[in-house]
């Protein structure tokens, strides 16, 4: 017997896959039945089937088909969308951007306060006298002496001669510095007053205080406009130490006080011009401080182009001078007037009684001004 006929009479067990004989009815190994081989034979003739092919693949093939399955299908839907315009490009929208405009808040611009000017005046004519160089008449009326060669259209070294007619400028106005604050008397007094500011203590009166700083007791109500002589604990009080009873003992040697500083001039400005309508000149100055009994301001008017000889001093107490029309010149022809003021301290006086002076202080910076016309001659009474 062939092995082919062999195989065929056999059967394997289902169960454990023992091959057994055709004819057994049950298996050996497993103890499993089987049904008569008439029956297996009859069943395989009533139903005979085609077999499906077995496929076997292992998990991670069967991953990688899925993978590639879904990624085919995903293409296809895009380029079928794509093909029927339901995919539209997104398109990018510039962005808009605000700028935001800040308006300043307009300032209020103060407007300056305009500055008086000076119109300048034209030149006098000037007769040149024996014995006069260009350089002393420079020097007479305070101007420079390219100015003379300028306006007469002189050589550069500036001869001139006597009787010769030219013409002078006026100075160069000098402006006019800012007002400085006056203080009253009372106010001016208050300042120079030492003050000291104590706090009331427990067991302080104001009899007591003032007996401690030698102060009378009403100065220091006054000087605290208090209406009683009652004092609160922590209240502070000035106590004016220039009000301060003098120490007995012999008389101390009086201190000379510091010279004062230089007045500073105000008006007339300087290179002003008065006429003949002009009766009188009113000089004024910033005061220096509160003056002593024995001082005062001495002012000195000269008239220049006079010549020396015609000066006016004065002494006053106020902060001005009125130049009397007596002063004015006696011709037609405009004349130069140079005023200072300084401040002077009596010293005593001399066996006619006239106060002798002494210099307190310095002298201001000179300034100049012009007086044209004649005075008035005085009439006598018959």
């Amino acid at each position: 017997m062939s092995k082919t006929e062999k195989d065929s009479q056999t059967k394997i067990c289902s169960t454990c896959g023992t091959r057994l004989s055709e004819s057994a009815t049950k298996c050996l190994v497993c103890g499993a039945t089987f049904d008569a081989p008439e029956k297996v034979a009859q069943t395989k003739k009533s139903v005979q089937g085609s077999t499906m092919p077995k496929i076997t693949l292992s998990l991670p093939a069967a991953l990688g088909f899925l993978t590639l399955f879904l990624i085919i299908g995903a293409v296809a839907v895009f380029f079928t969308l794509q093909t029927t315009e339901k995919i539209v490009t997104p398109t990018d929208v510039p962005t808009t951007t605000v700028t935001v405009t800040i308006t300043p808040t307009p300032t209020m611009t103060l407007t300056p306060t305009p500055s008086p000017t000076i119109t300048p005046q034209p030149p006098f004519e000037y007769v040149v006298r024996e014995g006069e160089l260009c350089g002393n008449i420079a020097a007479q009326f305070n101007i420079d002496i390219n100015s003379i060669i300028i306006l007469n259209n002189l050589s550069s070294e500036c001869f001139v001669n006597v009787g010769q007619v030219l013409q002078i400028p006026y100075p160069t106005p000098t402006p006019l510095p800012p007002p400085t604050a006056t203080l009253d008397d009372a106010a001016a007094t208050d300042v120079a007053c030492e003050k000291v500011v104590i706090t009331v203590q427990e067991n302080d009166t104001l009899s007591s205080i003032a007996a401690n700083y030698a102060v009378p007791q009403e100065a220091i109500k006054t000087y605290n406009g208090l209406s009683t002589d009652t004092v609160f604990l922590g209240m502070q009080i000035q106590i004016p130490l220039c009000m301060r009873a003098a120490t007995p003992g012999p008389t101390p040697t009086p201190t000379t006080p510091p010279p004062y500083q230089a007045p500073n001039l105000l008006l007339p400005a300087d290179g002003a011009s008065f006429t003949l309508a002009d009766d009188a000149v009113t000089l004024q100055w910033a005061s220096i401080g509160t003056l002593r009994d024995n001082e005062a301001y001495q002012v000195i008017v000269e008239d220049v182009t006079e010549g020396e000889g015609r000066k006016l001093i004065e002494y006053v107490t106020d902060t001005k001078l009125i130049v009397p029309v007596s002063f004015r010149p006696k011709d037609s022809l405009p004349h130069v007037m140079r005023w200072t003021v300084t401040t002077m301290r009596q010293a005593g006086s001399d066996e006619q009684g006239n106060p002798i002076w002494e210099s307190a202080g310095a002298i201001s910076t000179g300034r100049v001004f012009s007086w044209t016309g004649a005075a008035l001659e005085a009439t006598q009474a018959p």
